[in-house]
């Protein structure tokens, strides 16, 4: 199929295109400038995506499992197709350098091939000559999917591909910031899915409103920050939605005195800056222990100064701008506070104003751990290390947070490491490296970081009900 990546931008609803008198603006982060405009979908419109996916869910959900699965392998197969593109769009959307771009757009194709080979087995609790008891998963309906800015392909098929196969129909909403590939990606896939069975609609945060109040969606899959998560839980309350919540994170990484220090710098760099750090589970609190503090911390800063930052068209650039202004002006504001509460920077902290939303990688040398920089989750390249000499001191300090979402723990002795490990209170804690997920690895936060899981059987189950069905078989006629 032959698709033009660069115009035309369009909404899928039933099928079709769909275009509408309002649109909004995406811009390219690194130059300000106005990249094209894309359709504000209309309530009305909303309304028809979800008559759409309604009218669909009957045939999708009687479908053979076998037969949904396929077509999910295929959606991959028409992303790899399509790469070379998607990189290329990515990259102008959200800012990201090629490598970055690969790894989001590779992992989308991966992603669809994987998941489409599960399914959920019906459990037989009970198996007599007269009486059976079995529990099989049902899909929900509907799906209503909101997906975030930093990842806009990658965790839109994360929820489509498992609402898919489980026999859901969805109505996908991307961020307004990023809407224009997982347009695309609706487009590409008019000619493989049946009409209704995934539609796209791309508008602000009335739309998201919207979707979370309709009645006739069944459960909200939403990725972004927890202050909007709360609202999407309340307002889901009002027909007992069910909801998948992937929210915000102030990920700990502790890094014991017996790590290999020149080796470990590097891994702890892009623990916590890969994707400009704009990342739920990027090293976000970085707890050195003292005996190492001052070698690893300059070790740190070594290799920062070779990373290049810069627009992630350019060749050679390691890290892209910030996605959009509001995040950026965020960014702005944390580093002003560490600035007047006297903290001291061990690289970066000054933004040159100018085109693109470009914030240096910055340092911060031990601040406070009541300090904003400690407490809030930047959601941008802003680091403070942390000294620790007590195991105990310092567990209690990871654990010290609203969040929940994953840690890391770092050092050769992986008993010790483990031990650490067990008693974090995050639903990830990597040992020895970080940022590996899986198609068959549940992932979900603890504590006010989310509600539910992603991938594996367990994300897959996230879009059923169970229903058990018990036959007693009628005693023989006399």
């Amino acid at each position: 199929m032959s698709i033009d990546f660069f115009s035309d931008y369009s909404m899928t609803i039933d099928g079709q295109a769909a275009t509408s008198p309002a649109t909004l603006e995406a811009y390219n982060p690194a130059t300000e400038e106005v990249i094209t405009n894309f359709p504000d979908a209309s309530r009305d419109q909303l309304e028809a995506a979800v008559a759409a996916a309604r009218r669909a869910f009957p045939a999708w959900s009687s479908r053979p499992v076998e037969e949904r699965q396929a077509l999910v392998a295929k959606m991959g197969d028409a992303i790899s197709a399509h790469a070379e593109d998607f990189f290329r769009l990515l990259t102008m959307e959200q800012g990201k350098g090629r490598a970055g771009a690969e790894w989001e757009i590779g992992g989308s194709a991966i992603w669809c091939q994987e998941i489409a080979k599960q399914s959920l087995p019906l459990h037989v609790a009970e198996k007599t000559d007269d009486r059976t008891v079995e529990t099989r998963r049902v899909p929900l309906g509907v799906i209503g999917a909101i997906t975030p800015w930093n990842f806009p392909v990658l965790l839109a098929i994360w929820k489509i591909a498992p609402a898919l196969v489980a026999g859901n129909t969805m109505v996908l909403k991307p961020s307004p910031y990023t809407p224009l590939c997982t347009l695309k990606l609706g487009e590409l896939l008019r000619d493989i899915l049946p009409a209704g069975v995934l539609n796209i609609v791309s508008g602000g945060n009335d739309l998201g409103a919207w979707m979370t109040a309709h009645p006739d969606i069944k459960k909200i899959s939403f990725t972004g920050s927890t202050a909007t998560g709360r609202k999407i839980m309340a307002s889901a309350s009002g027909n007992l939605k069910r909801i998948t919540l992937e929210l915000g994170g102030n990920d700990p990484a502790i890094v014991l005195p017996d790590v290999d220090v020149a080796e470990t710098a590097k891994q702890l760099f892009w623990a916590a800056f890969q994707n400009s750090a704009q990342f739920c589970v990027a090293a976000k609190r970085l707890y050195i222990h003292e005996d190492i503090y001052d070698e690893l911390a300059a070790a740190l800063v070594d290799y920062a100064k070779t990373i290049k930052v810069g627009d992630g068209s350019e060749q050679g650039t390691d890290l892209g701008p910030i996605q959009n202004r509001m995040q950026f002006e965020k960014l702005k504001d944390l580093l002003a506070d560490s600035k007047e509460n006297g903290q001291k920077f061990l690289l970066g902290g000054e933004v040159i104003e100018g085109p693109g939303y470009f914030v240096p990688v910055t340092i911060i040398d031990n601040p406070p751990e009541d300090s904003r920089v400690v407490v809030e989750e930047a959601f941008g390249p802003i680091l403070p290390l942390l000294k620790f000499n007590d195991i105990e001191d310092v567990i209690k300090r990871a654990n010290n947070s609203e969040y929940g979402l994953a840690a890391s723990v770092w050092g050769r002795d992986t008993t010790a490491a483990r031990a650490i490990a067990n008693r974090i209170e995050a639903g990830t804690v990597w040992i020895n490296e970080i940022h590996s997920f899986s198609p068959h690895v549940a992932f979900g936060g603890h504590k006010q970081s989310g509600i539910g899981i992603e991938n594996a059987l367990e994300g897959l189950a996230e879009y059923t009900n169970s229903q058990t069905i018990v036959t007693r078989q009628p005693a023989p006629a006399l």
